[in-house]
């Protein structure tokens, strides 16, 4: 009918693929997690009040436990990365299939 209304059938978006678009916005651009070719990168993109976030992440038998900490209160820009407690030179982390892995970020 001409005019009728529909409620309750806006979620139906959720089902077609805004889902994922939702998710991947958050994870990588906002937190900052990106994977290109086997090789880890954080690049967060967070509002300056976040002092610290953390995520784990399982990449085949490994797991790597991501610390994010924002102590100077910026919304970019990430100063170092340590993996294991040694600092990574490149800000770029290959991925290896097993082990668990203890990732620190401060911007």
């Amino acid at each position: 009918m001409e005019g009728e209304i529909y409620f309750g059938r806006g979620g139906w978006t959720w089902y077609t693929g805004s889902s994922s678009w939702m998710y991947d916005a958050g994870i990588e651009y906002i937190l900052g997690l990106k994977i290109e070719k086997g090789i880890l990168k954080i690049e967060p993109c967070i509002p300056k009040e976040w002092r610290a976030y953390s995520i784990h992440y399982k990449y085949k038998d490994s797991i790597y436990n991501i610390e994010v900490k924002n102590p100077n209160g910026k919304n970019t820009g990430v100063e170092v990365i340590k993996l294991n407690g040694d600092v990574v030179k490149n800000k770029e982390i290959m991925l290896q299939n097993t082990g668990i892995w203890e990732v620190e970020v401060e911007m």
